[in-house]
């Protein structure tokens, strides 16, 4: 573990402005987020908030937001977030030397829509292979090292079996002593034995059982009988 816990300090805001509109951002300045596992998803339906969340988690942290490492800039002259410029974290034992020490930080954010451009930018990227084949490759030579790896939706490029293996490259790194924090759609990732799955919507923040998800038991419902859904979708 590197981090046991987030926050944020906001002496005043307007609770119908973006990002403090959104509840599990609320949350975060009211009560903070307990990381008790090293790997961490954050589930939740489009629009509510996991990417946000994960976003400025990465930056408070000192990750380039566009996706990249603490030492490398994509995004240039981007400023942080109001809402990752804002966050602080309570360090484990591990990460106490991360935390004091710019140079010491170790880590990567990860995210869908950047994730090839800035693989290739620091070099860890193959040329010559598939969107997801570049995406395993870098896992499997760069994700490593003890660290705080901070991921956006990374099954967008996997095949099912290729999810798969992340999920064994999630477990090595964790076993490595490094950390996982990971916004995430998938029912397959979700189910690393041993993570903790925080669940963000309406109500905020809460941490749910894999097999209590809602995308679980959709996923279930619609393999068991597409049509029950499709003809809703289709009519």
């Amino acid at each position: 573990m590197i981090i046991e816990r987030a926050y944020a300090h906001v002496p005043s805001y307007g609770e119908a402005e973006w990002p403090w509109s959104v509840p599990c951002v609320r949350e975060l300045l009211a009560n903070g987020l307990c990381f008790t596992a090293p790997v961490t998803f954050v589930v939740g339906e489009n629009g509510s908030g996991k990417s946000t969340l994960v976003e400025a988690l990465a930056e408070g942290f000192g990750l380039d937001s566009w996706g990249g490492s603490h030492d490398w800039r994509y995004a240039g002259h981007r400023a942080k977030s109001v809402l990752g410029e804002r966050i602080r974290f309570d360090a484990a034992p591990r990460g106490r030397h991360m935390l004091r020490s710019w140079s010491a930080r170790k880590g990567f954010f990860l995210r869908a829509e950047t994730a090839v451009d800035a693989l290739e930018r620091e070099g860890f990227a193959p040329d010559s292979v598939s969107h997801g084949e570049g995406f395993l490759a870098a896992f499997r030579g760069k994700f490593l090292r003890a660290g705080l790896y901070v991921m956006d939706e990374p099954e967008a490029a996997l095949s099912f079996s290729s999810c798969l293996e992340l999920i064994g490259h999630l477990h090595q790194l964790a076993q490595n002593g490094g950390q996982v924090v990971c916004a995430t759609h998938s029912p397959l990732l979700t189910a690393l034995p041993g993570a903790d799955i925080v669940e963000v919507g309406d109500h905020g923040m809460r941490r749910v059982a894999w097999h209590d998800l809602a995308m679980v038991d959709h996923w279930r419902r619609y393999l068991a009988d597409p049509q029950a859904y499709l003809r809703h979708a289709l009519d």
